[in-house]
């Protein structure tokens, strides 16, 4: 190699790695800039702002602004109730498809303390938590099914709402099994058929 070319080669290096070196800088610079989310000003609800002539930050919603989803006009079976009372009928028909929906979301959500036929001996309370009532009380029995409704979807007592959990058509599914429940363990016998009544008969002698 001729000596004198050597000089020149290492200028040349030099130049040909000189865009690397800006492109390694800017990719740091551009890293080191970003800002997340959190990091960036903002107002929490409902915070002072002067900005506003109400001095609130948080804008008051358009007059008649439903939220996606809850356009719910139907006072029965978005809320068991009928003319501002509770509901004493199904707002839909009640088949064997919507009891077997119901006895699925009964045995999900509700046997844990209530128990599979509705006693109130579920497995939490064989494990020491507190028994709900019977649903087979008299006064159970006897409330109308709008207040069934209303108990899922609200909660009562010790028990929580479930309206994040159980869709309204589900809850209604959930009401008309434990009617079911209701009659299946209070039914007079004299309405029974004459092969289900042997049935029972036979299993009660059994028991005996």
């Amino acid at each position: 190699m001729n000596p004198r070319n050597r000089p020149f080669r290492r200028q040349s290096d030099r130049r040909r790695g000189f865009p690397l070196v800006i492109l390694i800088l800017g990719a740091l610079g551009i890293g080191g800039c970003r800002t997340e989310m959190y990091d960036q000003p903002r107002y929490d609800t409902f915070q002072a702002s002067d900005f506003f002539a109400d001095g609130l930050s948080a804008r008051p919603l358009v007059a008649g602004t439903v939220a996606r989803g809850w356009s719910r006009t139907d006072e029965h079976l978005y809320y068991g109730q009928e003319n501002g009372q509770l509901a004493t009928s199904f707002p839909f028909p009640v088949d064997e498809t919507v009891l077997e929906r119901g006895r699925d979301q009964y045995t999900v959500f509700c046997s844990p303390c209530h128990g599979g036929l509705g006693d109130g001996q579920g497995m939490i309370v064989q494990r020491g938590m507190p028994k709900p009532p019977s649903l087979h009380e008299q006064r159970l029995r006897d409330i109308p099914v709008g207040h069934v409704y209303d108990v899922i979807t609200r909660g009562y007592g010790a028990m929580y709402s479930y309206a994040h959990r159980i869709k309204p058509h589900d809850r209604w599914a959930v009401v008309a099994y434990i009617k079911a429940l209701q009659l299946s363990q209070n039914a007079p016998i004299d309405t029974l058929d004459e092969a289900d009544r042997q049935r029972v008969q036979q299993s009660q002698e059994t028991a005996q």
